[in-house]
């Protein structure tokens, strides 16, 4: 009991002592209140805190309740006793902690309430029990309001103070601190009212732009054809991650439509009225993709005849969408890793930092880990960028929806020609049999040529090259062994549904000088692994894109379009 009759006059070094403790105080309460769930389960601690730090013993919170309420009394503003420094459950007023005529006038008035001396200007009965011998007991009671301005009192705290002088303007510091802590209890408790309600508010009807919206978004979605249970599994996962601003590494091999899907997340996400900007990383240069992305002051090299704006800054508040990043040479990852990191970047030939709001989308057929592992790509750009993976399946991985997107390119191709062509049920058969090794820009390209090329208005399985022993992906297209290297693939028949073993790996090997049919069916093959990307071809084959350009034209081979 000495140690709770000291004395409340501050020296200096007293006074300090006590600023020191109040501040620890004001800390401890600022944390048991920010943290997630109801803050009443925070009372009884708080409580604690200023016994522990501040002597302030028998503390109490009194709160307003529903009239309704098992708890409530017969008063005009029935309140219960929400916590006390030792019961952290509420119990109604009548059984103490806080004397009624006190929680009554601070609730009537809305005033703090200070008794220098609480036996004597309130009764014995309003010192607690536990106090009782301690000599003279000063009470402090303040009002809770949802914020300072508030008339409406929520709630009332007490604690009590023991001393040897009880002049109230000793009691000052005491006041101002249960004032500070009540002003916070009030905002978390506000707070957590205002969210309860939100939560379970119903949410309002969309406007009618906000249903068009979604309307036009979802039947974007529904462009990416197929209800088999991988596809099933990215667009759920498109929808879940489309809302977000993480980055999307979109996962495929080529033809497997990752600028699609791509299109579909920045259309399902709240950035859809804002810019979708796409680039082809494996088409451009290192100097051109650097000019590309973050353009160029007027005379930063030769031929910068004005100021460019870059694929960033034209993206900004939008998504922009970056397909083969994989391809992009070491030098330039360390530029793009820091604009991505940071948000910000200079033009080429400008000093100037700009900073933008762009969402990343990112897309690659390459083994990235393994393009880590050797050195090939950034440790750090690939964590950077591979925040969300979506792997998108092969057309092989999904056969039952071959028919469907056959149909889907042939009414295309009958739009587009005036045609009325349509297939038969074995055609179909045999088509859903086929690898297809080039995906659904594949089977787009065999249903063209099959339309092309029908003898009548209904396509039957032998018009399709694989029953004539024509197709060139059988003789051209090439599958990963084991071992990763190209190895052929032999069909043994028509209609041929899977590889055959891989024969022993041989290493690649650029274009053939010696003979000329070899050349030519060596630059199709490395044309259609890059998707008829005429700078990546010239990557696989170890040449340049004039020599790629040259020999295209030298053995009369048409560039495909998609």
């Amino acid at each position: 009991m000495a140690e709770m009759r000291a004395s409340t006059l501050f020296v200096p070094e007293a006074k300090k002592s006590y600023e020191r403790r109040a501040m620890a105080a004001l800390y401890a309460v600022g944390r048991l209140l920010s943290q997630p769930g109801d803050p009443t389960r925070a009372l009884s601690p708080v409580l604690k805190v200023l016994s522990s730090f501040m002597d302030l013993h028998g503390g109490a919170v009194a709160l307003l309740v529903h009239p309704d309420d098992p708890l409530a009394d017969d008063a005009v503003n029935p309140y219960v006793i929400g916590a006390t420094t030792d019961v952290d459950v509420p119990f109604a007023a009548g059984q103490g902690a806080i004397p009624p005529r006190v929680a009554h006038t601070v609730f009537k008035t809305g005033m703090a309430l200070v008794a220098g001396n609480a036996a004597v200007e309130l009764g014995p009965e309003a010192v607690p029990p536990e106090l009782a011998d301690c000599g003279t007991v000063a009470l402090l009671a303040v009002p809770i309001r949802a914020h300072g301005a508030a008339p409406l009192v929520e709630g009332v705290l007490c604690a009590y103070r023991v001393v040897n002088d009880a002049e109230p303007h000793k009691l000052g510091p005491d006041l101002h601190l249960l004032i500070m802590v009540a002003a916070s209890l009030g905002q978390a408790l506000q707070f957590h009212r205002l969210t309860s309600r939100s939560l379970a508010a119903p949410a309002p009807p969309p406007t009618a732009a906000e249903a068009a919206d979604q309307r036009a978004a979802e039947d974007l979605v529904r462009e990416i054809i197929g209800d088999s249970p991988p596809i099933r599994t990215v667009l759920e996962r498109i929808r879940k991650v489309a809302p977000t601003r993480a980055t999307v590494l979109l996962r495929g091999e080529s033809g497997t439509g990752k600028e699609l899907f791509a299109n579909a997340i920045h259309h399902l996400s709240p950035r859809r009225h804002k810019p979708f900007v796409k680039v082809n990383c494996a088409a451009l240069s290192e100097t051109l993709l650097e000019s590309e992305l973050f353009g160029h002051e007027k005379g930063a090299f030769t031929g910068a005849l004005e100021r460019k704006k870059g694929r960033f800054e034209l993206a900004d508040g939008g998504t922009l969408f970056l397909d083969e990043i994989g391809d992009i040479s070491p030098a330039f990852q360390a530029k793009l890793l820091r604009a991505l990191q940071e948000r910000e970047f200079e033009r080429v030939g400008g000093g100037k930092t700009i900073r933008v709001d762009v969402r990343l989308i990112a897309a690659t057929n390459r083994d990235l880990e393994e393009a880590v592992a050797k050195g090939q790509f950034r440790a750090d750009l690939y964590f950077r960028i591979c925040v969300v993976p979506i792997a998108l399946p092969p057309l092989r991985e999904r056969r039952e929806d071959i028919p469907r997107l056959a149909e889907v390119f042939l009414q295309r191709f009958n739009g587009d020609n005036g045609a009325r062509l349509r297939f038969g049920r074995c055609a179909l058969d045999t088509l859903k049999g086929c690898f297809f090794p080039g995906n659904v820009r594949e089977l787009e390209n065999c249903v063209q040529r099959l339309a092309a090329l029908a003898p009548g208005p209904v396509i039957r399985a032998e018009d399709i090259a694989c029953q004539q022993d024509a197709c060139l992906s059988a003789q051209l297209w090439r599958v990963e062994s084991p071992a990763g290297q190209p190895a052929a693939l032999a069909p043994s028949g028509p209609g041929l549904a899977e590889p055959p073993p891989a024969p022993a790996p041989t290493a690649p090997s650029p274009v053939p000088r010696a003979n000329g049919r070899a050349e030519r069916d060596a630059l199709i093959e490395a044309m259609e692994r890059s998707g008829w990307v005429q700078a990546k071809a010239a990557r696989l084959l170890n040449l340049t894109p004039r020599q790629i350009a040259y020999a295209l034209k030298k053995h009369g081979i048409d560039v495909v379009r998609f």
